[in-house]
Formats: C-alpha cells, sequence, structure tokens
C-alpha cells in the first residue's frame, strides 16, 4: 500500500515567520514521534499564475502575511488516523501552540488553514 499524506495550506504573518519556524520543527519532531515518516513545510515564493486561483486567495492571505504550504507523510491512513488523535493530546503541543493562538497577537489562525488527507494517485 502507498504512503497517506495530510496537506495544508495556511498563512502565517511575515513578521512572524522565525518563530513559527521554530514551533514547526518542534511540532514535526513531535508527529515523527507518533508514526509520520516524514514532515514538510515550505514558504510560498511564486504563487501567483494568470487564470488559476492561488493559495493566497485560497487562504485569503494579506500582504503582510507568508504562505506556508505543508504536507505530513505516514505509511498508512490507519496510522495516520492514530497520529491525528494522539498529536492534539500531548501536552507539549499545547505548550507549543498556545503562543501561536494568542488572541492578542494570533499567528496561526485554524479557521484560514487549509487541510486533507490524500492517499497515492500516481
Amino acid at each position: 500500500m502507498a504512503n497517506y499524506i495530510d496537506g495544508f495550506v495556511l498563512p502565517i504573518p511575515r513578521k512572524h515567520l522565525e518563530e513559527y519556524r521554530n514551533v514547526a520543527e518542534k511540532v514535526a519532531e513531535i508527529w515523527k514521534e507518533y508514526g509520520a515518516i516524514a514532515y514538510f513545510e515550505y514558504v510560498g515564493d511564486d504563487l501567483e499564475f494568470e487564470g488559476i486561483r492561488s493559495f493566497i486567495e485560497a487562504v485569503d492571505a494579506t500582504q503582510d502575511e507568508v504562505i506556508i504550504f505543508g504536507w505530513t507523510v505516514f505509511d498508512s491512513r490507519e496510522n495516520r488516523d492514530l497520529a491525528n488523535q494522539k498529536v492534539p493530546t500531548d501536552p507539549r503541543m499545547t505548550d507549543l501552540v498556545a503562543p501561536l493562538t494568542d488572541p492578542s497577537r494570533l499567528i496561526f489562525d485554524a479557521s484560514r488553514m487549509v487541510y486533507g488527507g490524500f492517499h497515492s494517485l500516481v
């Protein structure tokens, strides 16, 4: 059976990118502890193509935000489902994510994140 991935796109304020990167590096290790084979996050660089809806539009990003495109690789959907149950309840995640979701300086807004699970096609 081919790998299964969770994919996501989200905006992050440009001024908080380094703080977000530090958190993402730690979050990646937690996902791997719970079964992820690999974890990737990239910053958008070339996001507009005439005639096609962009990630910028999909997440309603502003000029002071960057787009993060990421994916987590699992060996199966079953293992992905188990990780998705366990990771959010890991106390380290709460400690890491809390500063990013502080309403007084919101860095990560889950309501603007696009997410989905995918099985292999090609």
